[in-house]
Formats: C-alpha cells, sequence, structure tokens
C-alpha cells in the first residue's frame, strides 16, 4: 500500500496537520519558528512543480490540438464525436459554476477556517479584483509578446497563441509537421518526466506545507477539505447523471439495459481510475450489450480515450472555485469566460498524463486565469485520489453515452463491420 504516491501523500497531509496542530497547542515560540522555517522547503517543491506549468501546457496544448485536428479529417463519423464531446464539455462547464454558486450559497465555507487556512499564503494579485470589459477581454486575447505572457503567467493569451500555432502546424507538409509534432511531444515528456521527480518528493513537500497549515488552521483544516471533496464529487456525479439522461433519452436505451451494460466498465474505471484501462470493456460492453456498430465503437471510443475527458472541466473548474471561495473572491463573467476557454483546451491537453500531473497542469492555469494563488493545490493533490475515482467513472460513461448516441442513427453495413476492428490500445 505505501508503494502507491497517493497514499503516501494522503499520509503526509494527515501527519502535517496533525503534527502543525500538536505544536500549536503544545508548542513553544521557538519550536513554532521551525515549523515555519521548515514550511519553506514546502514553497520550494511547489516552485517546482510551477516552473513546468507554462512548457508543458504548451507543448501538450500544440499536440493535442493538432491530434484532433488529425482526427477531425478522418470523416463525418469523427466529427460528429467531436462536435459532441465540445458539447458536453461545455455543458460540464456551465453545470460546474451552476452548481459551484449554489452548493456554496447553501454550504459555505467556514470563514475562521479559510482565514487560517491562507494566513502563510501570499494574496491573490489586485489585478483580479478588476472587472475587465468586453473589449479588453477580447485586446487581451492575442498577446503581443508570447514569451511575456509565459513569463507573467498570463494563461489566456498563451493558449490562444498555442491554439493557432497548433493549427498552423497541421498545415504544413506532412514531414515538417510530423517534426514539429514529435518536438512537441518530446518536450511534453520532458516536463512530464520533471513533474515525476518533484513528485516523488511529494510526500515531503506536502508535509512541509501542510505542517505550517496545522500550525495556523489546527484540525479544523480537515473540516474545509472534506467540504472540498464533497463539492467536487457531487458537481462530477451530476454531469455523470447527465450522460445517463443522454444515453436514455438521445441514444432511445432502456435505463436498466444502459446500467447493466455500464456495470461492468465502472467497476474497471473504479478499480483502475484510467480511462484507457477501461477501453477493452467498453468496446465488448457497446458491442455485446448495446448493439453498437463495429465501425462505430472502432472510432468513437478510442477517439474518445485520446481527447475526451467529460468530467475534467467540472473537477478542475470545481477546484478553482473552491479555491476562490476560500480567498472570498467573487470572479466576474470575462474571468469566467476566460478560465472556461483554458479549461476546454486542458481537457484536450491532458489527456494521457499521469493522474497527479493532470491535476497540476489542469487546475493551475484555470486558477492563474482567476488570479488565484496555487498554494492550496497540493493540499488538493493529496486527496485527489478520491475525486479521481469519480472522473474516471463520469469519463467512461461519457464516452458510452456519446457512442450510444451516434450508433442510434448509424446504418449497419455488414462489409465495413466485417473489416473495422476494435482498437484495443
Amino acid at each position: 500500500m505505501l508503494k502507491s504516491l497517493s497514499v503516501r501523500v494522503l499520509i503526509a497531509l494527515v501527519a502535517g496537520l496533525a503534527l502543525g496542530a500538536a505544536v500549536a497547542a503544545y508548542g513553544g515560540a521557538g519550536l513554532k519558528g521551525f515549523v515555519e522555517g521548515v514550511e519553506s522547503i514546502g514553497t520550494l517543491w511547489l516552485n517546482g512543480l510551477r516552473m513546468t506549468v507554462v512548457p508543458l501546457l504548451f507543448s501538450v496544448l500544440v499536440v493535442g490540438i493538432a491530434s484532433v485536428a488529425d482526427a477531425a479529417a478522418t470523416g463525418k463519423l469523427a466529427v460528429k464525436a467531436l462536435l459532441w464531446f465540445l458539447v458536453l464539455l461545455l455543458v460540464g462547464c456551465a453545470w460546474t459554476i451552476a452548481f459551484g454558486y449554489g452548493f456554496y450559497g447553501l454550504f459555505p465555507v467556514s470563514e475562521a477556517g479559510a482565514a487560517a487556512l491562507t494566513a502563510g499564503a501570499p494574496p491573490p494579485p489586485p489585478e483580479v479584483q478588476q472587472t475587465p470589459s468586453f473589449g479588453e477581454f477580447i485586446k487581451a486575447l492575442a498577446p503581443t509578446n508570447p514569451i511575456r505572457s509565459a513569463a507573467d503567467d498570463a494563461i489566456l493569451p498563451l493558449v490562444f497563441f498555442a491554439g493557432f500555432f497548433a493549427f498552423a502546424v497541421t498545415r504544413l507538409p506532412d514531414a515538417r509537421r510530423a517534426a514539429l509534432t514529435e518536438f512537441f511531444d518530446t518536450l511534453s515528456q520532458a516536463m512530464v518526466q520533471i513533474v515525476r521527480w518533484v513528485l516523488w518528493a511529494a510526500p515531503v513537500g506536502v508535509f512541509a506545507l501542510t505542517l505550517g497549515v496545522g500550525l495556523r488552521a489546527g484540525v479544523g483544516a480537515v473540516g474545509i477539505i472534506g467540504h472540498y471533496i464533497v463539492a467536487v464529487v457531487l458537481a462530477q456525479l451530476g454531469i455523470t447523471l447527465f450522460a445517463y439522461l443522454l444515453a436514455v433519452a438521445v441514444a432511445r436505451i432502456p435505463l436498466g439495459q444502459w446500467a447493466r451494460a455500464l456495470a461492468p466498465v465502472q467497476v474497471t474505471a473504479f478499480a483502475t481510475q484510467s480511462s484507457i484501462a477501461c477501453l477493452p470493456a467498453m468496446i465488448e460492453q457497446s458491442r455485446d450489450a448495446l448493439k453498437v456498430p463495429d465501425r462505430v465503437t472502432g472510432l468513437v471510443l478510442p477517439l474518445a480515450v485520446s481527447v475526451f475527458k467529460m468530467t475534467s472541466p467540472v473537477a478542475n473548474i470545481g477546484v478553482a472555485i473552491f479555491v476562490a471561495n476560500v480567498y472570498g473572491i467573487e470572479p466576474q463573467p470575462m474571468q469566467w469566460l476566460a478560465a472556461v476557454i483554458i479549461a476546454l483546451a486542458v481537457s484536450v491537453a491532458s489527456v494521457g498524463l499521469p493522474g497527479q500531473v493532470s491535476f497540476f497542469m489542469s487546475t493551475g492555469p484555470i486558477c492563474l486565469a482567476l488570479g488565484l494563488p496555487l498554494e492550496l493545490l497540493p493540499i488538493l493533490i493529496a486527496v485527489e485520489v478520491i475525486p479521481d475515482i469519480f472522473r474516471t467513472l463520469g469519463n467512461v460513461t461519457g464516452d458510452m453515452a456519446v457512442t450510444a448516441i451516434l450508433a442510434k442513427d448509424a446504418e449497419p453495413d455488414p462489409a465495413v463491420d466485417a473489416d473495422v476492428k476494435p482498437a484495443l490500445g
């Protein structure tokens, strides 16, 4: 069990909070000063993660958008699938923002606990309190200097530039396009390796950070973290139920048949927390239990696993909403629009990345776009294992729902179905 990074980080979280709370209750001034000094190790570890955000985001965006463009060129079925993916991602963004305002309106974050949790973190920059007009928002989309945008953590202009660059790459001759795509894929893999090294020290970094949190917040921080887990899990369950509704109402599959077909896939998702690992079960259940033609399962499901994560914007925006509530910030519509654009982009870019890498790379840019500090993210990484289960459950449910919808109007073609074999890798 201790070989699992998630388990080790969770133990470090509990130990840091408990020891910090004990020092606050029984330690002297000297010991408290020592704990505050240890926090610098946690800050160093956090900076190790932050330094990879911009190059990792840019490189995976280029590769991800290029792969979507290649998929769209394969035919009408792929285009329909991509359109459904986009619609569901947009629905997920809208649902999460609406749910977040409703949930935290009914169950607000404790002011005392939030103040204690953020006591050692830097305040958000003053520009987050400014409300950009629509004209200012549009003018700021295209960066006059992409390198400066990267240095200033101006994420939305960087995403805008990366999107245009990626589409430009797809218009190059095959040899040059392949060379550039391979370069950025290699760059992203190098960044992932760096993040893996940093995450190897995650138990130490999380312990150092939560030691200070425990010193200031005591065991009250546990309640706030539990508040976060409940909010994000409920948001993901909501979009998962929406996928059930689509399967029943749009694909016209009886609820009992749909639930029976989905059950083995969801069991696999719960056990593995990996959509890719669920692909063989999804293909088998779609083909055998839902009678989806092979040419549909063989294209749509591998494509969904490659470029579509239905719960990605739900969970990632959910993290940002929690952080905003902890800091008492109410983003304005233009700021949320920027966050939604980035959430859509990173939902494509983060597919295939390791869980902890994907969490920081996906939530970090959204928080930066809203002007939120990132200091709380390492604490949330420690408990990500719980929301991640529901991420995968929602993702595989959405994948199969889109597949069933696209199969509804597909006419049988024995000649094609005999030639198309479902991709299992």
